[in-house]
């Protein structure tokens, strides 16, 4: 006998239970995946931060120029324009990472960026997602901490170096946690890209 004596349709029940729990799965697929715009007030929210580095820079250049002007003992107007000159440094590094965090965050996060047709678009984020960005946030982040830890060797020039050795050895701490953990990011990242391309060769 053919199987299609054997076989049943299939009940009103389920014919009308497929619909509705098929409808309610989608719908909650489609929350989930809306939900990622709840970041993107978050990445707006950076942006103005980023507005009062800037309120910041200025602020920090304008007292540089003030102590050049107003002149004084020569080495240490001297050594006060360098620890302004790096404490700009240190803004224009945490803007560049906060500028890495919103476009590389909403890139890979959010949605894609239409920036087909720039011409200036930046070239990082032709390959940008979560395992680069990891590894230029961890760069920029040790570069910070690099720009913390000269200025903070500057400033104990002829102070009173007891005093203050613990906050310097706990700088030097953090700055080593920072590179070791960028260089493991690094390691994860390119065995993860290894095995990626591994699994692609197989296939």
């Amino acid at each position: 006998m053919s199987s299609h004596a054997h076989s049943q349709p299939p009940s009103p029940e389920t014919e009308g239970d497929a619909p509705k729990a098929s409808l309610l799965e989608r719908a909650v697929e489609g929350s989930i995946f809306s939900s990622r715009w709840l970041q993107a007030p978050l990445y707006l929210g950076l942006i103005v931060a980023q507005m009062v580095y800037v309120c910041q820079f200025f602020a920090e250049l304008w007292h540089m120029l003030h102590l050049f002007l107003a002149g004084g003992n020569v080495e240490k107007v001297s050594t006060d324009i360098m620890i302004g000159v790096l404490g700009l440094i240190d803004v224009v590094m945490v803007a560049n990472l906060v500028i890495m965090v919103v476009i590389g965050g909403y890139e890979t996060f959010v949605s894609r960026l239409d920036l087909s047709g720039k011409a200036d678009k930046p070239e990082w984020l032709s390959h940008v997602n979560a395992g680069v960005l990891k590894i230029k946030l961890g760069t920029a982040l040790i570069s910070i901490s690099s720009i913390h830890l000269l200025k903070t060797f500057i400033e104990v020039r002829g102070a009173d170096f007891k005093i203050i050795n613990e906050a310097i050895a706990w700088q030097v701490c953090i700055h080593i946690i920072f590179l070791v953990s960028a260089l493991v990011l690094a390691w994860t990242d390119r065995i993860m890209m290894n095995g990626v391309h591994a699994d692609a060769k197989q296939h």
